[in-house]
């Protein structure tokens, strides 16, 4: 079964709290917003652990390691059957360091032309009650469990 780690990056601002998501690159999601957008993740390689995979699948986009106290949540089924193991984090920095890996499509479809795309095409923190208009339906429970745990 496919399955995939990320971590969700929280902030405390005001007594409330932001979280990091970010926007999936290419054409079919260019003009796409609302439910949208994702935690920062990837799938993990073969006998990976998803909380290495998680920090490595960051690290690529970030450019450096990020490191703390990592809070486990449970995992959700994404309506496409892909699991995703998310951990929390406390953490700030600035969202124009991220890089992004690309990935290759036919576009448009059947033009036989390949083009690369960013996977990520940018990054943002969101106060909560924005996060979960933002984010995937398959990962609003996510937001739900951080909220309970700090």
């Amino acid at each position: 079964m496919k399955s995939s780690a990320g971590l969700l990056l929280f902030r405390r601002r005001r007594h409330a709290l932001d979280v990091l998501l970010v926007h999936p690159g290419g054409p079919i999601w260019a003009k796409r917003d609302a439910g949208a957008w994702s935690i920062p993740k990837g799938e993990p390689d073969a006998d990976e652990e998803p909380l290495a995979a998680a920090r490595r699948e960051f690290a690529e986009e970030r450019g450096t390691p990020v490191d703390g106290h990592f809070i486990p949540l449970t995992p959700v089924r994404q309506p496409g059957g892909k699991t995703v193991y998310a951990f929390a984090l406390e953490a700030d920095f600035d969202i124009g360091t991220i890089v992004s890996n690309t990935f290759t499509m036919e576009w448009p479809p059947r033009s036989g032309r390949q083009q690369s795309f960013p996977e990520i095409d940018r990054a943002e923190w969101f106060a909560l009650d924005i996060a979960r208009q933002k984010i995937l339906p398959g990962q609003a429970p996510l937001l739900d469990e951080l909220t309970r745990l700090v």
